[in-house]
């Protein structure tokens, strides 16, 4: 048994009104999330080019101690990417997105798609990605509350994020058809073609 057993539907603090409807629900990809969130190759590249000049100075002590350290590093990572995709999922209904979240402590996180203001995806591998939200007014939610399904280093105004998401074109489709069922959005076409972030929607001004 579980702390998800009892949800009354799952994903969802509780059961929907009778005018909300489920569009999508899925969860995070557990290995496009420890390559893309945690950037575990690059973990695996730090501590190898320390391996690497331990031993190119006869230093096979700290070789090891590092190889080890390095190895530790790469498992935990591994183990919590595993463990938020098992744990998250991310709903989309006709009224907003809720983010159950948390690998120790879970949570439900409403993201009501009136204040959405924009949304950017951002594509991974094999039609993963991830999908960035910029809510109106002032930011309510804490990054360290959102980590690891908020915008890296966006610490004053935190930004949810739909990381990892297989089939993510489509999602971001039905994330714009949903939002513009609700306020007036418009599609926004990309400023540079050197952007990584594709810009789905904004709110006219």
């Amino acid at each position: 048994m579980s702390e998800y057993d009892n949800e009354p539907v799952r994903g969802l603090p509780a059961v929907l009104p009778d005018d909300e409807h489920i569009i999508w629900q899925s969860a995070p990809d557990w290995m496009q999330l420890v390559k893309a969130a945690l950037h575990i190759r690059l973990s695996a590249i730090y501590f190898g080019l320390i391996v690497i000049w331990a031993v190119s100075r006869g230093d096979m002590n700290t070789a090891v101690a590092v190889s080890v350290l390095g190895a530790v590093v790469v498992a935990m990572f591994t183990l919590f990417a595993w463990g938020v995709g098992r744990t998250t999922v991310y709903t989309l209904t006709n009224r907003r997105l809720v983010l159950r979240v948390g690998v120790a402590l879970n949570k439900c996180i409403n993201l009501p798609l009136s204040q959405i203001e924009s949304a950017n995806l951002k594509m991974l591998a094999d039609g993963h990605g991830n999908i960035v939200l910029d809510l109106k007014g002032a930011p309510r939610l804490g990054y360290l509350m959102l980590w690891p399904h908020a915008r890296s280093l966006r610490f004053v105004r935190p930004q949810p994020m739909l990381r990892a998401i297989p089939d993510a074109q489509n999602v971001a489709a039905m994330l714009f058809k949903a939002t513009q069922q609700v306020q007036a959005v418009a599609p926004v076409e990309a400023t540079t073609e050197r952007s990584h972030d594709i810009p789905l929607m904004g709110v006219p001004a």
